[in-house]
This record gives structure tokens, sequence and C-alpha cells, in this order.
């Protein structure tokens, strides 16, 4: 992975510029953040976002609206194509403090599209504009959440899990591996992690699957406002 480049968009008539950014399968931008609220999204293809220890997966059908320094990562399951809608703070009405999913529907999608193109009026860029930060409603967020664990036993039983998340051993084996009995590391498990065992380690081999094989991505940055998306290799 390589760092993104970042900074603020240059000024233009509207408050949105989408940036589009293709992704091979694992490949994956380091952590960074953008001055400008940013929507992530994929037409094809299966994107995730990393936040800390929360992790989305994103299909065509869903994108994930990340506020304003938000420092995040991105990257692809599968072959896709990161979509960014860039929206400058100071003229969105929209007050979402945290990372959250909305729903993209065919009337989304193609407005996305549609701002995406550099020979657009002012008049119907403004417009349509406002109809793309209107049709943004929220989603129940379900992130994929891998805690980290204050005890010291459940800590060495998650660094396990998490160096080999195909270990088939259970709860039992693992609670004599660290020398505590069953029922005490069940109640630990849920008190550090707010989890089951078998929950946390779902979460583990769910965020494994979604990061496969890791490859650097382009770095990028905000394209000019109506404009196309701003590529630098490794080194550039």
């Amino acid at each position: 992975m390589t760092e993104a480049i970042v900074g603020p968009v240059p000024p233009g008539v509207g408050a949105i510029v989408v940036g589009h950014f293709p992704l091979a399968p694992g490949q994956w931008f380091a952590r960074h953040s953008h001055p400008q609220h940013q929507l992530a999204w994929t037409r094809r293809g299966v994107l995730g976002v990393a936040v800390g220890d929360a992790y989305w997966v994103l299909p065509p059908t869903r994108a994930l609206w990340l506020p304003a320094g938000v420092v995040h990562r991105t990257g692809a399951t599968r072959d896709a194509v990161l979509c960014s809608l860039y929206v400058e703070p100071e003229r969105c009405h929209l007050d979402w403090t945290d990372p959250t999913p909305v729903g993209v529907d065919g009337l989304l999608a193609h407005l996305i599209a549609y701002l995406g193109r550099n020979d657009l009026p002012d008049d119907a860029r403004l417009r349509a504009e406002a109809v793309v930060l209107d049709l943004l409603r929220p989603l129940p967020s379900t992130p994929i959440n891998v805690p980290t664990p204050a005890d010291d036993r459940v800590r060495a039983v998650t660094e396990a899990l998490l160096a080999d998340v195909a270990d088939p051993r259970g709860l039992e084996a693992h609670a004599r591996a660290v020398g505590v009995g069953r029922r005490t590391l069940t109640r630990l498990f849920v008190r550090d992690t707010g989890m089951t065992f078998d929950r946390w380690r779902t979460h583990a081999r769910l965020r494994a699957a979604l990061h496969g094989p890791v490859q650097p991505a382009a770095r990028h940055r905000p394209p000019a406002a109506g404009g196309a998306a701003v590529f630098a290799t490794r080194g550039a």
C-alpha cells in the first residue's frame, strides 16, 4: 500500500467533484483522510472501507459516507472502480458525524455518473448536486468490528485467531491454552469485546477475507471540479 495524496478540491461552481480509481482485487489505499466529505461507491465489484477496527463491505447497492477528516482505508475484494464523490463541507447540509452507509438505487447511480461529466452547464450541475444530496438516506450501520480486548488472556486468544483465522479449535481448547475455564473465557470475551467468541471469530474471518492478498494501490487525490481523477504511481 502507498500513502494517498490528499488536499483541497480546487474551487468550482459546484460543491461536488467526482473521481474514479480502478482497483484490482486486494488493492488498498493506505490510511488517509480528506478535508472534504466523501461518498465511496463502486458500480461493479465490491469495495471495502476500514475505519479503525470497523470494516464495511460495499456492493454496488451501497455506498459509505465518510465525514471530512475521518481517517480510513479503501480497497477492493474484486475488480472494482472506486467512485468517490468529494463534497465541500461548507456547501453541504448533511451533518452526519460518523461513517454512514447509504443505499444506492438506479437514480442515484445515474446522477453520480452524470456529475462525472466534464461538459455539464453550471445550472445543470447545481441542480443534479442538490438531488444527489437529497437522495442520500442512511441505512442501518453494520460494520465488521474486530475489537481488541484489554484482558491479557483474551488478547492472547484473539492474537492466535488473527494469526490463523482458519484455526478450527473451539472456545474450550483456547481456554485451556490460556489457562482459564470455558465459562471464564466466555464471560471475559463478552466483557472486553461486546461479542461472543464465535461472533468475534466470524468477524475476524470476514475481515481477513475482505483484505485478501494485499497489493499497493495507486496514490490518489480528489480531482479538479468537473474534471477527471488524478493518479500518481508509487514514488511519484
